[in-house]
């Protein structure tokens, strides 16, 4: 019997309002390197605040829903993408919404 594993995907467009805020780092307020907006955003993913920008995506976990982990930020032309899941695992092309994954399985079916 096949096991059901939890994988979300995240698209945040660059070049919005929404990406070139300025992200404050839990961990070194001071950080004031000369970052694009896109790698601020970026580095606010990697430093936790992504469940603080996008409480609506996450809401209030249930109890016996399995803990996510963030596992990979792609960078496209003009978005981030990031993977979410219990564990590392290729994810299905065909049901993905990164547009350089679907797209290519659309063009073969």
């Amino acid at each position: 019997m096949e096991k059901n594993t939890v994988q979300k995907e995240i698209l945040l467009l660059t070049g919005t309002t929404f990406s070139s805020r300025q992200y404050q780092d839990k961990d070194d307020p001071g950080n004031s390197r000369n970052l694009s907006p896109a790698e601020q955003l970026e580095e606010a993913c990697w430093s936790g605040l992504l469940y603080d920008m996008l409480p609506e995506v996450f809401g209030q976990p249930a109890a016996d829903e399995k803990k996510l982990y963030m596992w990979e930020i792609k960078e496209g032309k003009s978005f981030l993408e990031v993977e979410l899941g219990e564990f590392p695992e290729e994810k299905d092309k065909y049901f993905s919404i990164d547009p350089y994954s679907f797209l290519e399985t659309k063009i073969l079916s």
